[in-house]
């Protein structure tokens, strides 16, 4: 079986919504399901394979058991599996956050760093997340406004609508705000430096913790540098690269390619359903659903009514 169909693992932090269970089908995390874990080989958060030999295992399990060459050469620079795809469900306004560099994450926290992407699928009508400072400031004055906090006076509020891509590099100060709706494309890592959570508190009633000294220490203190997709090639970086696909079921019913041996492919559903066909396997797909195609498992074709995002190492 070349088409894998993976099952998220669902996540029910507090600021979530329920859209995806009754949008996207996803299995409810809790109460709120905030976020589905798509493509994730983080440990005790793995996908599961829902078909072929492989049923019930997990990727980690799989690629554990074929071999690292599912994952195709381009990712032999990595030590770990480089990416992890999400759907975010922001019912509420996320904290204000920060994700360190490789490099500084190895050293502390024994992970990656985590550089991210993301894909507005939805946003309500003034929805709008925060992206870097308006303006270059000092250590201090980020430290002072996180202690009095006044920090969103001085961040870069972005309105946002179907169709954004928003990439945010390590050491980029950021958080979703409430009424969006997205897919993440980021690093394999679960590294999150808290400055600032509105006081919220969790559901045992204990403030969330914040991570002021390690923020201060890995954020870029001035403004993002916004940058621009092109056509239907919308991300690319070192660990990553992902292309959007629509099918309008008319005049455009079909998209063809190759998986080769230099890279895995991952085709995440966003709407709309149709049949993917990889050598001789045939499955149909619909909203929401997520596909692993390993290295080397030649030509694909995608057919039906969708849009889609596709990630690969480039």
């Amino acid at each position: 079986m070349a088409i894998l169909k993976l099952k998220a693992a669902t996540k029910d932090y507090l600021w979530g919504g329920n859209k995806l269970v009754t949008d996207f089908g996803k299995t409810p995390a809790g109460d709120v399901t905030a976020e589905s874990w798509e493509l994730s080989c983080y440990p005790g958060s793995e996908s599961v394979i829902e078909n072929g030999d492989f049923a019930g295992k997990t990727i980690t399990d799989y690629i554990s058991e074929k071999g690292k060459g599912v994952l195709g050469s381009k990712c032999g620079k990595f030590e770990d599996f480089p990416v992890l795809i999400k759907f975010i469900d922001a019912k509420k306004d996320l904290s204000l956050q920060v994700h360190p560099s490789d490099e500084y994450a190895r050293k502390y926290e024994n992970q990656y760093g985590k550089t991210e992407m993301w894909y507005i699928i939805d946003a309500e009508e003034d929805a709008f997340l925060y992206y870097g400072f308006k303006r270059e400031i000092s250590k201090e004055e980020f430290a002072r406004r996180i202690e009095d906090q006044t920090l969103t006076e001085v961040l870069n509020p972005y309105h946002v609508k179907k169709g954004d891509v928003v990439f945010i590099e390590s050491g980029t100060i950021h958080a979703i705000g409430a009424g969006i709706l997205l897919a993440e494309i980021q690093q394999n890592s679960n590294v999150t430096y808290r400055v600032y959570d509105y006081g919220r508190r969790d559901k045992n009633g204990n403030l969330r913790e914040l991570h002021v000294d390690k923020a201060l220490e890995v954020t870029t203190l001035a403004p993002a540098k916004r940058v621009d997709p092109v056509d239907g090639h919308i991300g690319s970086c070192k660990y990553f690269a992902v292309d959007r696909v629509t099918l309008s079921g008319k005049i455009t019913d079909k998209i063809t390619g190759t998986v080769s041996d230099e890279t895995f492919l991952h085709i995440l559903i966003l709407d709309g359903q149709g049949r993917i066909v990889n050598g001789s396997d045939e499955l149909e797909y619909k909203k929401g659903d997520s596909f692993f195609l390993p290295a080397g498992s030649g030509d694909y074709e995608i057919t039906g009514k969708c849009e889609a995002l596709i990630t690969y190492e480039e």
